[in-house]
């Protein structure tokens, strides 16, 4: 359970997915995946080291590969970029209604 909550809390970046559960488990370089997927190598580098982000393309270019849906890789990418925000930033706010 602990590692669940851990999860949830400091989900990994989807690139990371990307480089170890789909490039390695294919045997895949970057070179050989971008030119599968239709994107430049240094755009998936950039994703796989997590210098960037999935996109709304690149997620679609993965499902239409046979790779998850485009909807779990944005879902993937959207937890992570929450899961940063909140990691110890203070967001001070007023209530939009007062009641």
């Amino acid at each position: 359970m602990n590692e669940e909550l851990t999860m949830m809390n400091n989900p990994p970046h989807p690139g990371e997915i990307i480089g170890k559960d789909v490039l390695g488990e294919l045997g895949l370089t970057v070179a050989e995946a971008a030119a599968r997927l239709g994107v430049s190598r240094v755009t998936l580098s950039r994703v796989i080291h997590g210098h960037a982000g999935v996109s709304p393309n690149l997620a679609i270019r993965l499902e239409r590969a046979g790779v998850g849906t485009a909807r779990a890789w944005m879902a993937m990418q959207t937890s992570y970029d929450l899961a940063r925000e909140l990691d110890d930033k203070p967001h001070d706010v007023q209530p939009l209604v007062v009641a």
